[in-house]
């Protein structure tokens, strides 16, 4: 049984506020330990529940932020950008059984701490096929496509309520309660840590592959906060201006949606001017 862990920072333990994401800050060196930690709790507890391999894919920013040192030695270790399928790259070699999104975070103009959908700012709303959609339901549009169904979601609590839309049979581990966008009651990573230990080890029995969903076409649709970045979008081979702000893309499967999804917002960062965006 191979175990991919999707692992992203704004849900980690402990992380409220920019500064503990953007790498370089005294803030995120010190909240890097608090993220290792909540990723370490889940490989364990993969483990604990029989699991042969675990592999981690660092899945914010730059994607370097776990600290490979502090990890349990019997996992592997998926590091570094450019990657066919970003945040759950490793998915489409047919090995993997289960996987878990550890430190996710609700969508882009949603209530959750430090929402947003892939950029930290610009987008406003992110929809498939008119439904609202996180990254959560993004990644798990696409394992579902390789028969891999999603086991474990950590996060704040309304990231937990998200999961529950995408992937109602998975174990959730809420780290945090949301207050606003920057502020969060907070566990403590002793806490966290047994929790997301015990929730992935119950985890484990849900890793069962099951026949791929082909459920598209799929049509994507995304807001920005700025009209000219809507037209930095149609740049991309697809992708229509449907509103001022507002721009759409149709694809046959998500392996494509996310690949185009992933085109636009590369595009669409370029756009940003720093003081007015």
């Amino acid at each position: 049984m191979k175990i991919l862990i999707s692992a992203d920072m704004e849900g980690a333990t402990g992380v409220t506020w920019p500064a503990d994401v953007l790498p370089g800050t005294p803030q995120w060196e010190r909240c890097r330990h608090l993220f290792t930690s909540d990723v370490d709790a889940a490989v364990t507890g993969f483990f604990d529940g029989g699991a042969d391999a675990v592999l981690v894919n660092e899945a914010h920013w730059s994607m370097r932020n776990l600290l490979l040192e502090k990890l349990d030695e019997r996992v592997e270790m998926l590091t570094g950008k450019h990657k066919t399928l970003s945040m759950v790259e490793g998915v489409q070699h047919g090995d993997v059984d289960g996987v878990a999104f550890v430190g996710y975070h609700t969508g882009a103009g949603t209530e959750g701490v430090l929402a947003h959908t892939y950029l930290a700012n610009s987008l406003t709303g992110v929809w498939v096929n008119g439904a609202r959609a996180s990254e959560g339901v993004l990644n798990s549009l696409v394992v579902a496509e390789y028969g891999v169904p999603v086991v474990l979601v950590t996060g704040d609590d309304r990231t937990c309520e998200d999961a529950r839309g995408y992937a109602p049979r998975a174990r959730t581990v809420a780290v945090k309660d949301y207050v606003s966008r920057y502020a969060a009651v907070c566990r403590t990573p002793a806490r966290t840590a047994a929790d997301i230990r015990a929730a992935a080890k119950e985890a484990t029995a849900l890793a069962v592959r099951h026949e791929p969903v082909r459920s598209g076409p799929f049509t994507i649709e995304l807001e920005f906060d700025a009209e000219h970045l809507a037209g930095a979008a149609t740049a991309v081979p697809g992708v229509e201006q449907t509103g001022e702000r507002r721009v759409s893309c149709t694809l046959p499967t998500m392996y494509e949606g996310i690949r185009c999804f992933k085109t636009v917002t590369t595009v669409v960062s370029a756009a940003v001017e720093e003081q007015y965006g």
